[in-house]
């Protein structure tokens, strides 16, 4: 039977679990772009809960109440919010459907809060299981890639967007 999950606040106190989800440079880069640098610490994340455009989340078990992930929202302008740091953290519940869930509560939370015109995001094109989450949706990607080299790979980081009125239609 899938879990169901909720989206709560993501605060202070929810800094070590995120912290102890990333275990090396490379799940960091993967998980959260260049905004943080390994090891992640307290600092870094309260400085990231300062900016006024930022909506981040713990994505919690209704069953037990526990935190088993991370999702953000970002606001880049008054008609487009950016979907980022999407996370299931905890590995024994990674490929259960519950990142699909989470982005569906992140979509369904951005038109009832922020009501942009396009949601956006960015995936590495390796992550092929999360951009077939964010395609069967109905996020399409665009021509829009920027690369990064990480010890040497070069990482390709694909832009994907979903027009509100696709969903509304």
């Amino acid at each position: 039977m899938k879990q169901e999950i909720f989206l709560c606040e993501f605060t202070h106190k929810d800094f070590e679990n995120l912290i102890s989800w990333v275990n090396n440079e490379k799940e960091l880069i993967q998980f959260a772009g260049p905004i943080f640098s390994f090891p992640l610490t307290k600092e870094q994340l309260n400085d990231y809960l300062k900016d006024p455009n930022r909506y981040p989340f713990k994505i919690v078990l209704k069953n037990s109440n526990l935190a088993i992930g991370h999702c953000e929202v970002y606001k880049t302008s008054d008609d487009i919010v950016r979907l980022c740091r999407i996370i299931i953290g905890n590995k024994t519940y990674r490929g259960q459907g519950l990142g699909y869930d989470a982005t569906l509560k992140l979509i369904k939370w951005c038109m009832d809060n922020l009501k942009p015109k396009t949601i956006d995001l960015n995936v590495y094109d390796f992550n092929t299981t999360a951009i077939k989450c964010y395609e069967k949706i109905g996020f399409k990607k665009t021509t829009d890639t920027k690369e990064t080299t990480f010890k040497g790979e070069v990482w390709t980081s694909i832009r994907m967007t979903l027009q509100i009125q696709n969903l509304t239609n």
